[in-house]
């Protein structure tokens, strides 16, 4: 990736690296320069013919003060709401713990295979009609089981 040249901010002065994926960043990340940047880009929204007038009109102004008499004091409210989450509170629930008595596979198929050819594999696939990794370990296993066993290598 390619290091980009620093860039002096617009506000602070100071000099920076811009982010990569902010395509033309031209403020520091510093908070009163970030807040300076908003300002910024509300002041090229306004300033836009097509924005001018943007809710500025009767109806909206009408909108917001009946708004605002149903909703006196909303933004006091959000600072005491800030500290809990937005979720429900969970109540604790107690663990049990059960036992799992379902018999895992001490080998799993990657160990076997790669101690087998892909011939092998594609053999013992072949056989068992089926490409499931767990048929294919048991029926690799029962094979090796049967060729220590001929060899008298033991189990």
């Amino acid at each position: 990736m390619k290091i980009k040249r620093r860039r002096k901010c617009r506000y602070c002065g100071r000099l920076y690296r811009p982010n990569a994926r902010v395509k033309q960043q031209r403020y520091c990340s510093r908070p009163e320069c970030q807040r300076a940047s908003h300002q910024a880009s509300q002041r090229r929204w306004l300033n836009r013919p097509a924005n001018r007038n943007h809710f500025r009109d009767s109806i909206h102004v009408d909108r917001v003060r009946k708004w605002r008499k149903k909703h006196p004091f909303y933004w006091r409210r959000r600072h005491q709401n800030s500290k809990s989450a937005l979720q429900d509170v969970i109540s604790t629930q107690t663990v049990v713990n059960k036992r799992d008595n379902s018999r895992l596979n001490p080998i799993a198929l990657q160990d076997v295979i790669f101690t087998q050819p892909a011939v092998v594999v594609g053999l013992i696939a072949s056989l068992t009609g089926s490409a499931l990794q767990d048929e294919i370990v048991n029926t690799a296993q029962k094979m090796q089981a049967v060729g220590q066993a001929i060899l008298g290598m033991g189990s």
